[in-house]
C-alpha cells in the first residue's frame, strides 16, 4: 500500500466514525465517547498526512508514533461504547476492525522507520 492509498483508507476511516457518531442515539455518555472517537479517529489521517511531510527521519517516526497512538485510542472508545453496552457489537466490529488495522500498520512502519534510522546511521 503506497503513502496514496493510506492517505485515502486514514480518510475513509474518519468518514465511516463521522457517519457512525451521526447515527448514534443521544446520551451524556455516548456524546462524551463519541466526541473522543472523532477526535481520534479524524486524527489518525491528519497526523499521517503530516508525517508524510516530515523534515527528517526523526520527525517522520515521531509522527508515525502519534498516529500509531491515535488508531489505537479509537479502538479504546469503540469498545468502552460496546462494552459499556451502549452499541451493539455488531455496529461497531467494522470500525474496531479497520482501527485494529491501521493501528498495526503504523506500528510496522514505525518499525521499519526505526530500523532503518538506526542502519543509516551505523553506516555513516
Amino acid at each position: 500500500m503506497d503513502k496514496t492509498e493510506l492517505k485515502r483508507r486514514t480518510q475513509r476511516f474518519a468518514i465511516d466514525v463521522i457517519k457512525f457518531v451521526e447515527d448514534l442515539p443521544a446520551g451524556r455518555s455516548l456524546n462524551v465517547l463519541s466526541n473522543q472517537l472523532l477526535r481520534s479517529s479524524s486524527s489518525v489521517g491528519a497526523n499521517y498526512r503530516s508525517a508524510c511531510k516530515g523534515k527528517s527521519t526523526a520527525d517522520f517516526i515521531n509522527k508515525i508514533v502519534i498516529v500509531e497512538e491515535e488508531a489505537d485510542e479509537s479502538i479504546y472508545w469503540l469498545e468502552l461504547m460496546e462494552e459499556s453496552g451502549l452499541i451493539k457489537s455488531e455496529t461497531i466490529i467494522p470500525l474496531k476492525k479497520e482501527a485494529n488495522e491501521l493501528t498495526a500498520i503504523f506500528t510496522a512502519i514505525g518499525k521499519t522507520a526505526k530500523v532503518n534510522q538506526k542502519n543509516s546511521k551505523n553506516n555513516k
